[in-house]
């Protein structure tokens, strides 16, 4: 059984493109919540300058896949010249303790 997958990716824009990142990444959101093994994948602000994904998928392998998808290719291709840097990726698989549901993503 394979085990679900939480992943950040963190975007520092580059100063005045806020607007412009910002919908960027809103485009993509309807088809990667589409593929396959999306539990969750929701853009939060962190600052002005810093915008983040927070996914959640079903396995190692769906969020692969998702990594080769369409979407992720047209965000990179249109997100070019609105960064600072390439995005800060981060997956995890959780550790549960505690609550049931509280505990984990």
């Amino acid at each position: 059984m394979s085990q679900e997958v939480v992943v950040t990716a963190v975007f520092h824009l580059v100063p005045g493109k806020r607007e412009a990142l910002e919908a960027v990444l809103k485009s993509v959101i309807p088809d990667v919540h589409e593929e396959p093994g999306c539990l969750l994948y929701a853009l939060h602000e962190a600052d002005e300058n810093t915008l983040v994904f927070i996914e959640k998928w079903e396995s190692r392998e769906l969020l692969d896949a998702h990594q080769r998808a369409d979407a992720v290719a047209r965000l990179n291709a249109e997100a070019a010249g609105l960064l600072q840097s390439p995005p800060e990726v981060v997956t995890m698989s959780a550790l549960p303790c505690g609550h049931q549901t509280k505990g984990q993503l």
